[in-house]
């Protein structure tokens, strides 16, 4: 097979960048957590958390094109791969709303109180920090599943 994201050095593309997302998204959400609760965090470490939050979506999108490709190869996951679909938009939408919400927060002076919209806004940012995290962990575990379950039930 030639697809572009198939394999790399013999291994499947998937398995080496889907590992990216499974760590990274969730310590973008804790550190979205943070930038909610505490101000001094966010002006400090906010670029960080955002830069790493785009990167999340870039490879979340790799992760599904690779996962298409690799299920070219051995087969469809038909669970895995329908929840697969929706990470890249829940990237997304996660890091849209960190990024408006860092936007904003970053010109608000520290002597200040952070209005009450921002408060709003910091508590779906925490919402979907946590819905982005049990997105990720629920598509994995599909993954490893699909991947393992058949495996490991041969052993016992």
């Amino acid at each position: 097979m030639d697809l572009p994201l198939d394999t790399v050095f013999g291994l499947p593309v998937h398995a080496l960048v889907v590992h990216s997302v499974v760590v990274l998204l969730p310590l973008c959400a804790i550190g979205a957590i943070f930038m909610a609760c505490w101000p001094r965090f966010s002006r400090r470490f906010a670029p960080l958390v955002v830069l790493f939050a785009f990167a999340c979506v870039g490879l979340s999108l790799i992760s599904k094109e690779s996962g298409e490709a690799l299920a070219a190869r051995v087969g469809l996951p038909q669970v895995h791969s329908e929840l697969g679909d929706k990470m890249p938009l829940i990237a997304f939408a996660f890091f849209v709303v960190l990024l408006v919400f860092w936007l904003v927060d970053r010109g608000i002076p520290g002597n200040r109180h952070r209005p009450v919209w921002l408060r709003f806004l910091a508590v779906l940012l925490i919402m979907l920090a946590v819905f982005a995290t049990y997105w990720v962990i629920r598509v994995g575990h599909t993954g490893a599943e699909a991947t393992w379950l058949f495996k490991i039930s041969q052993t016992n």
